[in-house]
């Protein structure tokens, strides 16, 4: 099985700007504390590196 991420929503989209509420939601997190599971690929990382800010990530193997 491949590694997976599991990412957290920690801080509100309220007040950044278009592209990182959109990067949020292409994640799939939704609401403040929302957990999710994703594959570990180069595309969710560069969007997880683009808001760290805001996501908290653990890796699963």
């Amino acid at each position: 099985m491949a590694n997976q991420l599991k990412l957290t929503l920690k801080k509100s989209v309220i007040g950044s700007t278009k592209k990182i509420r959109a990067t949020v939601t292409g994640l799939g997190l939704t609401k403040t504390y929302k957990t999710i599971i994703r594959m570990d690929t180069p595309e969710i990382r560069g969007m997880v590196k683009k808001v760290v800010h805001l996501v908290k990530m653990e890796e699963l193997s």
